[in-house]
């Protein structure tokens, strides 16, 4: 299953902007993202209220960028507020992994699962598939 998002926060870039109502506003500088971090436009986590939040495995691409990749898995979080992870290619680089699931604090819980678990997740919130 292929998904767009856009990207919020480069990789290895410490600036973390914010997208809202198709514009991006700075919100904070902060430790550099260890992948491309943003959301699914008008897919709402029930666990937080806000849109789904994704990550894009490769190379850095600039905020406001909309990428469009496999769903290759998620992050699962125990707050729920989990991640999905798209990928530009097949097969999965494996080595993005351990740095994604590093970058949340251990009190959520962080686990990777594959494709299934986070299709499943997409089907919870009422994305046809």
């Amino acid at each position: 299953m292929r998904l767009s998002m856009v990207v919020e926060w480069s990789k290895g870039s410490p600036f973390r902007y914010a997208w809202k109502e198709g514009k991006l506003s700075l919100v904070a500088v902060d430790q550099p993202a260890p992948v491309n971090y943003g959301l699914i436009p008008g897919l709402f986590n029930p666990a937080d209220g806000e849109e789904v939040d994704a990550v894009f495995l490769g190379p850095p691409l600039p905020p406001g960028t909309r990428a469009e990749g496999e769903v290759v898995g998620m992050v699962w979080l125990r707050d729920g507020d989990h991640k999905l992870v798209l990928a530009g290619q097949k097969p999965l680089d494996s080595r993005a992994i351990e740095p994604l699931l590093a970058w949340f604090h251990p009190d959520r819980q962080p686990a990777f699962l594959g494709p299934l678990e986070a299709q499943a997740f997409l089907k919870s919130l009422g994305l046809p598939l």
